[in-house]
């Protein structure tokens, strides 16, 4: 189950410390886009740094779009990682998250169009939540398991 009693999405609670030292250590890159559009509200919305989420830390979380942003390194290209950051963005998409994925690069070398980028996403999510401004849960995905 995804959602409490009240709608809040559940999580590990043993994933708070490690979310605690990956806020105290981020990469260059999650740094960069910290530093430079999410930290200082330059989206219009408040985002969260190493959030815990169901089984996972998601590196950018903003609660009230149901929007994460997640920075790939090097790492996310080999094939077994690649598939499960699939699995993982699909059991967070039926969790009515919407996960946005930038690699170390795109951030490092040209932030301006990861800005831009990031902006017209967050358009696209209002539109996409409308009037209700809450997504549908769709229930429990296949792949990634608790």
């Amino acid at each position: 189950m995804f959602r409490n009693k009240r709608g809040i999405i559940n999580y590990n609670l043993d994933l708070k410390t490690f979310a605690r030292q990956n806020r105290q250590n981020p990469t260059r890159a999650e740094n960069k886009i910290w530093q430079e559009i999410l930290n200082n509200k330059k989206t219009g919305y408040k985002f969260s740094r190493q959030r815990p989420i169901d089984q996972f830390i998601l590196d950018f979380y903003c609660s009230k779009l149901f929007l994460a942003i997640e920075i790939d390194g090097s790492i996310h290209y080999i094939k077994d990682q690649s598939d499960y950051d699939q699995a993982r963005s699909d059991r967070l998409n039926f969790a009515g998250i919407k996960v946005l994925r930038y690699t170390n690069s795109n951030i490092i070398n040209d932030i301006e169009k990861t800005h831009g980028d990031i902006k017209k996403q967050i358009k696209i999510r209002k539109r996409e939540l409308g009037r209700k401004g809450t997504p549908p849960v769709k229930g429990e995905p296949e792949g990634v398991k608790k």
